[in-house]
């Protein structure tokens, strides 16, 4: 069975565009044509990804992301305008995993979703992590600093999974976007920096525990508790 994306954007022959284009890629994509009928789709439907347009009829992409949100961490690639760069920060600040400037090569499009839902996929054999009071399940992709759960999305689970295997180490920005998006870190994309903003508000504590070194990236405290490190 082909993958099944859902497409939120007003513009309908794009729409039509894209579900024939998507077919040849093995995917199969939906489409919806306003806030309100978006976010009915996303959450009823059993989608691997959301597509989401920014301006749109009943509500706009970032109202949708937020109410989205709030019920579902299906991964989000938003679509933005090229010259809207506080745009693409809010979709991150919103939720998204990731975002795509319009115009776009289809291409391109179907790298991005792929590298997505490459990270999405079931953990395997790796196991539990507990470094810090912090604990990662990746088997069930929950988080829980000391006792209490905390709810991260797709994205802001594999940056942590990611610094916590490597806690001690500084880890680049372009090692990150290498491992999470497959492409290079840019000057001008704050993707990463946005997503390590949110963990480290979920994961506020009495101690600093991913730090930031200036100019070569980001590094998680290393001290280990009993459940040690593996993997």
């Amino acid at each position: 069975m082909p993958t099944r994306l859902l497409l939120v954007d007003d513009d309908r022959e794009l729409a039509a565009l894209m579900q024939e284009f998507f077919t040849t890629q093995g995917f199969a994509l939906d489409a919806a044509f306003n806030g309100p009928e978006g976010l009915r789709a996303a959450l009823a439907g059993d989608y691997a990804l959301i597509l989401l347009d920014v301006m749109m009829p009943g509500f706009d992409g970032f109202e949708l992301l937020r109410r989205l949100r709030a019920d579902s961490d299906v991964p989000v690639l938003m679509l933005t305008a090229r010259t809207e760069s506080q745009s693409r920060i809010l979709g991150l600040e919103t939720g998204a995993d990731d975002y795509l400037p319009k115009p776009f090569e289809p291409l391109e499009l179907v790298a991005r979703i792929r590298a997505i839902l490459r990270r999405a996929r079931p953990a395997g054999a790796r196991s539990a992590l507990e470094i810090s009071g912090v604990r990662i399940e990746p088997g069930s992709r929950r988080v829980y600093r000391g006792a209490d759960p905390v709810e991260v999305t797709s994205i802001e689970y594999d940056i942590l999974e990611a610094l916590m295997r490597s806690a001690g180490r500084v880890v680049s920005r372009d090692e990150l976007m290498q491992r999470l998006y497959q492409r290079e870190a840019t000057p001008f994309d704050r993707s990463i920096d946005v997503h390590i903003s949110h963990l480290r508000r979920k994961l506020e504590g009495p101690t600093e525990l991913i730090r930031t070194v200036r100019g070569v990236g980001y590094q998680f405290a290393a001290e280990e508790t009993a459940a040690g490190r593996s993997g």
